[in-house]
């Protein structure tokens, strides 16, 4: 059986030590999507949404929200991110967003990324459920991470 990292000797949770690791340049992405009404849509897109720019406000919240992941998620490490961005593409039945975390360090930035993802999808449902409360969050996923002793890595 492959050793838990996570665990010690004696099954205890633990950080793992990443403080012998090289520092390399690492960056991940992450995408998810929120389906709703075409109406719920076309407030969000055309800035009509009763409780303001939902993009703006959803993007904002994906970058603080991977500035504390380690303050979410047990055991990941502070990081000092080095760049966060949150896009919104419009799809047919609701909206994709795409989260891409970069640094360089000893550790990756997957959670960073997914967890942007995320918290900017439940936003937009939060802002967006005065037109539908029907909408449906799901797909969020790791899509690609580059850096570290694993190298390269991209979702089928």
């Amino acid at each position: 059986m492959a050793e838990l990292t996570h665990l010690d000797e004696h099954g205890a949770a633990r950080m793992v030590d990443v403080g012998q690791k090289p520092e390399t340049s690492r960056s991940a992405v992450a995408e998810g999507r929120i389906r709703m009404s075409s109406e719920a849509l076309a407030a969000i897109l055309e800035g009509d949404n009763p409780k303001g720019d939902v993009l703006a406000a959803a993007r904002i919240a994906g970058i603080m929200a991977a500035k504390r992941t380690s303050e979410l998620i047990p055991l990941c490490h502070p990081l000092s991110l080095d760049a966060v961005s949150v896009d919104f593409t419009p799809e047919q039945d609701g909206l994709r967003v795409t989260a891409t975390a970069s640094l360089t360090g000893r550790t990756g930035v997957d959670m960073e990324a997914m967890t942007a993802a995320s918290i900017a999808l439940l936003t937009v449902y939060d802002m967006g459920k005065a037109v539908d409360r029907a909408m449906v969050i799901g797909g969020v996923r790791l899509l690609a991470k580059s850096g570290g002793k694993s190298g390269e890595w991209h979702a089928d």
